[in-house]
């Protein structure tokens, strides 16, 4: 058996280390190998036998468990401004709107954080052992939650434990799609994203009712019982197309991303970005709430803008794939920052605040949607895991801290205006670090397929 053909069939474990998946490796040994001249596709890192199936039932079934993933992780955290406004105007009262921001904002540190850690681990294991404990930590923590009546007690099970289950169970989810897929990678993240859109609008609507009918305790154990139903999906489904290779990550590896501009400049986007979107995901309801509307139309700002970050994700991924993921990340960058300084800002009625939130959550659900996409574009294949966890680790920095932020320039004179342009802003700077990345990939042609 050829040396390829022996590794297609699993028999040769020395070629899955050394061969082609290696950044930059060169093929030119191989007779039958072709050029790869796209620029956006020449970055993707197929097998020596280029058998990655792009599609397929066992693809499209790790799709199907990835969904569930987002459903009960990004879409959980889609929710989170249902729970800052359900606490500081009822459980927790007595306490600031900055204080009680940390549960949400550890919530999402941990989830982003915890990525270069996950990251290494699956990259030698696998995503099996990481999704078991990230299920039962993340169903427990939510369990925890609806015995909590104390702020400490809310912190440390629904922000700490209920937030590394959802970093242990998210990450790996997306990697094992990854390896499915080259051309329809967008694709496949597009759908797959579009489960927290789905879950960004159950949860926040669920929860509002369930609080109002049955109270909060029993409100968090349904949510519970509801995530432990899909994550289990997930379990069954999410398998890796190539077994993981345990290969130690040595220091100059952990270092090369620093030394590539174009991954430098996304980690910049990615953290001034983190400082914006998620505002008006945590704020929305509240600032709302402030302006004057009714609280039975304030609770449903979530789902609506949920809902339109649903066809943002879907349609975003379809359209990179065709006209490259950088040139359509850009795009919606700049308009998620546009809407924020030009819409939400001089927002005073209900028909405008419903405006902004269609219109913002169609964009920034497509930002999402395209996290790892853009991050795989510039990334060997055999580094995706702890790549990525790179990425999410400085979003993680902005998770954690913009909410006390947010509190605080809410608490003093600019308010609510204030916030908003701080949104804005800190997006459109996220927006030109993108760009400066994909000028320095292709130059100054505007019409280049990245």
């Amino acid at each position: 058996m050829s040396r390829p053909a022996a590794a297609e069939a699993g028999n040769d474990p020395l070629w899955d280390k050394t061969g082609s998946t290696e950044f930059g490796a060169d093929q030119s040994d191989d007779p039958s190998a072709t050029p790869e001249r796209d620029p956006e596709k020449s970055i993707d890192r197929k097998s020596p036998s280029g058998d990655i199936p792009d599609g397929g039932l066992s693809a499209w079934l790790v799709v199907l468990g990835a969904w569930c993933v987002s459903f009960c992780s990004f879409g959980w955290l889609n929710s989170v401004g249902v729970f800052q406004e359900y606490y500081q105007n009822d459980l927790l009262r007595s306490y600031s709107p900055s204080t009680i921001s940390w549960i949400p904002s550890m919530e999402i540190f941990l989830m982003f954080a915890m990525g270069p850690f996950v990251g290494i681990f699956y990259d030698h294991y696998g995503p099996r052992w990481l999704m078991l404990v990230g299920t039962f930590l993340h169903v427990f923590g939510i369990m925890m939650a609806s015995l909590s009546t104390e702020y400490y007690q809310i912190l440390l099970a629904q922000g700490l434990c209920s937030g590394i289950g959802t970093s242990t169970v998210f990450q790996p989810s997306l990697n094992a799609v990854s390896g499915w897929f080259t051309g329809k990678r967008g694709t496949a993240f597009g759908i797959l994203f579009t489960g927290s859109s789905i879950g960004g609008i159950v949860f926040p609507i669920m929860v509002s009712n369930l609080i109002r009918e049955v109270g909060y305790a029993w409100a968090m154990r349904v949510c519970a019982f509801l995530i432990l139903f899909f994550l289990i999906i997930a379990n069954l489904t999410i398998r890796t197309f190539r077994p993981p290779s345990a290969q130690r990550v040595t220091r100059a590896q952990l270092a090369k991303p620093w030394t590539e501009a174009e991954f430098v400049l996304i980690m910049a986007s990615f953290f001034c970005f983190s400082y914006g979107v998620f505002v008006p995901i945590n704020y929305l309801p509240a600032q709302a709430l402030a302006a004057g509307m009714d609280s039975n139309l304030a609770k449903y700002m979530l789902p609506i803008m949920n809902a339109g970050s649903m066809f943002g994700r879907l349609s975003s991924g379809i359209v990179a794939d065709r006209v490259g993921r950088f040139n359509v990340f850009i795009v919606v960058c700049f308009l998620s920052g546009l809407w924020i300084l030009a819409l939400w800002i001089p927002s005073t009625g209900d028909a405008s605040l419903i405006a902004f939130s269609v219109l913002f959550g169609f964009f920034s659900g497509a930002f999402f949607s395209l996290i790892t996409p853009v991050v795989m574009q510039i990334s060997p294949m055999s580094e995706i895991g702890f790549r990525t966890g790179m990425v999410y680790f400085v979003c993680a920095i902005g998770g954690l801290t913009t909410n006390p932020i947010n509190g605080a320039i809410i608490d003093s004179a600019s308010g609510y205006t204030g916030l908003k342009i701080f949104s804005g802003v800190f997006c459109i700077a996220g927006t030109a670090f993108v760009v400066a990345a994909r000028i320095h990939h292709t130059g100054w042609n505007l019409i280049s397929r990245f």
